[in-house]
């Protein structure tokens, strides 16, 4: 077995564009376009929010209970970016559903975002004939993808 080492992969064609065969040799995926452009595990508890680690974010911002910000370093090619989401409850904080999306700012309007920020509300869901409500969560993460600029 042969081993490749290399600090730089550039496609012949493309030089930002390099397609990976897929399982059974039948597909090819754009390795650029896989890869995850942006993440963050952070924790978001009552007192502050930080970043345990992450890649490619610049600041965290807590703007009220589950209220908060995520800014990326490097921008993203344009506002329509993919992102995906998980959090996990607080300790004895209520249980029922849980997520973590986009802002709606007051009204049935989500917050507009940036190719440099997004805006996320962490919401708990209606349980036991109590309504939801924003919620700090322990921990959560986001994953972008999408292009860079």
């Amino acid at each position: 077995m042969a081993t490749l080492k290399t600090n730089t992969l550039t496609g012949t064609s493309t030089a930002g564009s390099i397609a990976v065969t897929g399982e059974g040799n039948s597909t090819t995926t754009n390795l650029q376009q896989g890869l995850c452009k942006a993440w963050i595990f952070f924790d978001g508890d009552e007192t502050s929010i930080s970043g345990a680690d992450s890649f490619n974010e610049s600041s965290l911002t807590d703007h009220a209970t589950g209220d908060y910000t995520f800014t990326i370093t490097n921008a993203m090619a344009n506002t329509n970016y993919s992102y995906s989401t998980s959090v996990l409850c607080e300790d004895n904080a209520p249980r029922g559903p849980k997520a973590l999306g986009l802002r709606v700012d007051g009204s049935d309007n989500a917050t507009t975002n940036t190719t440099t920020a997004r805006r996320f509300e962490c919401l708990t869901g209606a349980r036991d004939g109590a309504d939801g409500a924003a919620q700090d969560t322990q921990n959560g993460s986001i994953q972008y993808h999408g292009d860079l600029a």
